[in-house]
């Protein structure tokens, strides 16, 4: 099981490291292709700057799982990759509440399936 934690903590990491790129970096072009339904295509030129900043709190989440690769100490490894997978599963569901319900499976879902994953290695 502790392969199978890392696989999807590596995953839900990967992921966020994407969503950094594309709020921050390719906002107008990507972001409006999976943005479409919760955001009007006018608005995506006006929240740049916006999405840049959501952008680099998903480059934190992202840094706090790939940290959690390098702590040797197995409970500290534990508590600092529960933390972070908590906060994607949190932000995933508040997404899927506020903006589209593809969130929720997108995000929120893999992060609670590393979490039950990290709780049974």
């Amino acid at each position: 099981m502790e392969i199978v934690a890392k696989i999807l903590i590596a995953v839900v990491a990967v992921e966020h490291l994407y969503i950094l790129w594309m709020e921050m970096f390719a906002w107008e072009t990507k972001g409006k292709e999976v943005f479409k339904a919760a955001l009007p295509a006018e608005m995506f030129k006006p929240t740049k700057g916006l999405a840049a900043n959501q952008g680099l709190y998903n480059g934190f989440l992202a840094a706090g799982l790939i940290w959690s690769f390098f702590i040797e100490d197995e409970k500290w490894q534990t508590n600092i990759a529960l933390f972070f997978l908590g906060c994607v599963a949190v932000a995933g569901i508040y997404g899927a509440i506020s903006a589209t319900k593809k969130i929720f499976f997108v995000q929120a879902l893999p992060a609670i399936l590393a979490i039950v994953a990290v709780l049974l290695k």
